[in-house]
């Protein structure tokens, strides 16, 4: 993909994407307005597929959906609330650790700053990143696997780690698309391009795509 093919490819997708399912976590950020929800859920969300993601949120929220009322719930509550996403466990403890953690230090408000989360047990780059744009509204690039290997596939970027990918998109991407980015290439990776065999005959920006690393589509 050319550097100016960014803006017809990102214009299709606005149009495509709607017809599929929203992401959970974006859901979340609609529906609530919350950059707790948004935090939790995309804790829960990591290794786990959106269904999952979904059902636990919504049974997990029911019982607590801030900070303080999170407190008040054990570990083996949550573990619970949250079964079957992956490694629930261990993101029991994270969660309780996290609230625990905003209500001592930030008056249980979650942080608008990429440092400041980072700073928080169970926190990476890509929960970072998704708290400040879906929950803040604020300029970020969330990276995840779908957008690191979508931009790598379309030959827009070339890297090999999420992190690196996050740096090179900051670098070239236009801004007016960080906030929509990782939404647009979530959806259309879930639903078209798709890690083994993209259905590369049904997608809508097909001629801008030079299709690195693909050996068999559909």
């Amino acid at each position: 993909m050319k550097d100016r093919d960014i803006h017809s490819a990102i214009k299709i997708l606005r149009r495509e994407v709607p017809k599929w399912e929203t992401p959970i976590v974006t859901l979340m950020a609609e529906t609530y307005q919350s950059p707790f929800r948004v935090l939790i859920s995309c804790i829960l969300s990591l290794r786990t597929q959106d269904a999952t993601t979904a059902k636990a949120s919504h049974r997990l929220f029911a019982l607590a959906d801030s900070p303080e009322t999170m407190v008040k719930l054990t570990a083996k509550k949550i573990e619970k609330l949250i079964y079957p996403v992956g490694f629930y466990r261990t993101k029991a403890k994270d969660i309780l650790e996290i609230c625990q953690t905003l209500i001592d230090r930030y008056a249980g408000q979650v942080p608008d700053s990429i440092d400041e989360l980072l700073k928080f047990r169970g926190v990476g780059r890509k929960t970072a990143n998704l708290v400040v744009t879906l929950g803040y509204r604020k300029a970020g690039i969330c990276v995840d696997t779908h957008v690191h290997r979508i931009s790598n596939r379309w030959g827009y970027v070339k890297t090999k780690t999420p992190e690196k990918t996050e740096f090179a998109l900051r670098a070239k991407l236009p801004k007016q698309y960080w906030l929509e980015y990782n939404d647009f290439l979530v959806s259309f990776g879930q639903h078209l391009c798709r890690p083994i065999s993209p259905v590369c005959s049904q997608c809508p920006i097909a001629k801008y795509c030079s299709r690195v690393g693909v050996s068999l589509k559909r």
